[in-house]
């Protein structure tokens, strides 16, 4: 009893430590991101919901593994990791194909044999027809964790459809490029180099999704005295194709075409209030593009 404790331990202590690495990445992810400004609640929570019910999945069929292998005297400890690790589809196809049969204990000598064995293999004892039965329903043992985990995949299966759903339908997601929230953005863009170093903001992109909006935030430390330089190169600019550049604040959005740029852009900020300001662009169309943007 206490050796089946002791094996059992690491998953004991495993799966808690698992399920609060995700929150802990799930909570930095909630911070980096502003609390998801711009994002319903309702999309955030069906992903982790459905990542705790998918770990939940592999735990459940993963228990049931470890009952299963210790009545067919196997490495109970090393299949359940195989199964939890490898996913529950997998990790129990891969387990069916290759578990062993069903053994039992000889009465004579106590070594493990076959049920269906009529003499035991280390002593010879002949194992009378009566004795050769069945240990219990196979396939129905610890019926409590297949039906949790049942359970869970179902669960698992609504969370992954509700959040595609609403994702595929935007609801929830801001995509209004003039809020002063956080844009989210459903569709692509293909990127050579985007950083923020010193206050200057560099993008080089070579396409995006029509109307993918990019940003970054930046601060104004003195609106009333300094400007916003924008030095943007659009390499290839097809019919109907432009860039605008968007600065938002507050109440205030400000919308700049900056598609073709004969010099760098200057734009004074005395509209806007010290603190900070959402500096963003909206692609549409416009590829092969390098911009360098800052106030100062």
């Amino acid at each position: 009893m206490n050796n089946a404790k002791k094996n059992m331990l690491p998953i004991y202590i495993g799966i808690p430590v698992i399920l609060l690495l995700v929150f802990l990445r799930f909570g930095l992810y909630f911070l980096k991101s502003d609390g998801f400004s711009g994002l319903s609640m309702l999309l955030p929570v069906l992903l982790l919901c459905f990542i705790l019910f998918a770990l939940c999945t592999s735990a459940f069929f993963a228990a049931w593994v470890y009952q299963d292998c210790k009545r067919r005297g196997d490495d109970p400890l090393l299949w359940a990791v195989v199964v939890f690790a490898a996913t529950p589809f997998i990790g129990l196809l891969i387990y069916f194909l290759r578990r062993s049969e069903i053994k039992r204990i000889c009465p004579a000598c106590g070594q493990l044999i076959s049920v269906k064995a009529k003499y035991c293999e280390e002593c010879g004892t002949h194992i009378e027809k009566e004795d050769n039965i069945v240990m219990g329903k196979q396939g129905t043992h610890h019926l409590k964790f297949m039906v949790a985990g049942a359970v869970s995949i179902v669960l698992m299966l609504v969370c992954l459809t509700g959040f595609i759903v609403s994702a595929a339908t935007g609801n929830g997601i801001n995509t209004n490029v003039a809020s002063n929230d956080r844009v989210w953005n459903l569709g692509t863009i293909s990127m050579n180099y985007n950083t923020y170093l010193d206050d200057v903001w560099k993008l080089d992109f070579r396409s995006a999704s029509e109307g993918f909006v990019e940003e970054q935030n930046m601060t104004i430390a003195d609106a009333d005295a300094q400007l916003l330089y924008a030095d943007i190169s659009c390499g290839t600019v097809p019919d109907g194709a432009k860039l605008v550049l968007w600065l938002v604040q507050g109440g205030v959005a400000k919308s700049i075409d900056v598609t073709d740029l004969s010099e760098p852009l200057q734009y004074p900020l005395n509209e806007f209030e010290n603190g900070k300001v959402h500096v963003r662009l909206q692609i549409d169309g416009v590829e092969n593009t390098v911009s360098e943007i800052y106030i100062q």
